[in-house]
């Protein structure tokens, strides 16, 4: 199998005052959190926004795997709606001391490029900021952050910079290419 250098590039908020949020795109777009955990639902949003950037670290996780990750308390998923159909998601992983990552965004491909994106990150960000409102006992959020990398799409950080999320890491590294089978890949029309 070949290899592929990956940069990969770790941001962060330290104060909800951080947050830079992007107005809502025209239209009927709705963010919608997820209430039941559902494996089917989960994979089907990683696999459309992921397969054509190679997203393949969960492609061969068990349907338990999926249900235990999703029925951690404080993980939430939050979907974006155009018209009634999934444009993109936001997932958010909680994390000790205070600490929600951003595990996941992105868009389907159909959706991206018409500001559906920062709307989609601002409020994802807002939602890890004010997670303790919703799970008693979990502590007040006191960072949030992320990782992009040079396989996200050509737009992804400069939408986190404008969203007032600011670099802390940067990393570079050899990953074998990603067998994209199932999940459509780079090939989908």
């Amino acid at each position: 199998m070949s290899t592929v250098t990956v940069t990969t590039w770790s941001l962060e908020q330290t104060s909800p005052d951080d947050l830079r949020p992007a107005p809502a795109p025209p239209g009927d777009i709705r963010i919608v959190r997820a209430e039941i955990p559902s494996p089917e639902f989960s994979r089907f949003l990683y696999t459309a926004v992921g397969g054509d950037i190679s997203w393949s670290d969960r492609l061969g996780m068990t349907y338990g795997q999926w249900q235990a990750l999703l029925d951690r308390p404080g993980a939430e998923t939050w979907v974006a709606y155009e018209n009634g159909t999934p444009a993109g998601y936001v997932e958010l992983d909680p994390q000790d001391e205070g600490v929600v990552e951003i595990m996941y965004f992105g868009l389907l491909p159909a959706f991206r490029g018409r500001r559906i994106g920062g709307h989609l990150l601002s409020y994802g960000a807002a939602r890890a900021w004010d997670l303790a409102q919703r799970w008693p006992g979990r502590p007040e959020t006191k960072r949030v952050w992320l990782h992009t990398c040079s396989k996200d799409g050509p737009h992804a950080m400069d939408n986190y910079l404008r969203r007032g999320f600011r670099l802390f890491e940067t990393k570079t590294a050899e990953e074998e290419e990603a067998d994209m089978t199932g999940a459509w890949g780079p090939d989908r029309p």
